[in-house]
């Protein structure tokens, strides 16, 4: 999102972490802009029966609840270290500072944050849904809006059929047995039990 030579002349460091690390958790306040250089971080919740929500599975390049320094609020999920990563940490009054120097930068953020605020409400829309078939193209969809190629089998789903659960609230059950009618349908393949959307 934010070229890492810049993010570097404010003052990022590099950190990297292991699967399971936390991040920041719930109710913690922010203080650091985080881009993911390498790996993949889950953003989840879990309900009050403790059952697991996951809400987003970012990719490198991508930044990790950057929307939160702007407002004083506390992060309403946890960000949790889904494999071996690295990020560049920027703390908050730099990253401030970085974007009033950059009037360019800051529109690209505010365009970025845009597009994500309108995939969520994509997605909210997309879980209401009593099908399930429609709440997994939801996710598949908007995971693919982050890919260059847009062409028809090219993505390659980074999700566990249990991930897909997980965000969409439905049963694993339900989601093995959907991926297979969309697959009959030819709206994904499977190959080596991995999905190209």
């Amino acid at each position: 999102m934010i070229a890492e030579e810049i993010l570097l002349s404010y003052g990022a460091e590099f950190e990297n972490f292991k699967r399971g690390d936390i991040i920041f958790s719930e109710g913690d306040s922010p203080k650091y802009y985080y881009q993911i250089v390498k790996g993949r971080i889950k953003l989840n919740h879990y309900n009050e029966a403790g059952k697991e929500l996951i809400l987003a599975i970012l990719q490198p390049g991508l930044s990790v609840c950057e929307l939160l320094l702007f407002i004083d609020k506390k992060y309403p999920v946890n960000a949790v270290v889904f494999e071996e990563s690295t990020v560049l940490k920027l703390s908050k009054a730099k990253f401030i500072k970085m974007l009033d120097d950059h009037p360019r930068l800051s529109r690209d953020v505010n365009k970025f944050l845009s597009e994500r605020l309108y995939y969520k409400f994509v997605m909210l829309e997309n879980n209401a849904s009593l099908q399930a078939d429609v709440r997994i193209k939801g996710v598949l969809d908007y995971h693919k809006s982050f890919s260059p190629d847009r062409s028809m089998y090219s993505y390659q789903v980074p999700l566990t059929r249990q991930q897909l659960a997980s965000i969409t609230g439905l049963r694993v059950e339900t989601v093995i047995r959907t991926i297979k009618n969309l697959e009959k349908q030819e709206l994904l393949k499977i190959i080596d039990r991995n999905i190209y959307y």
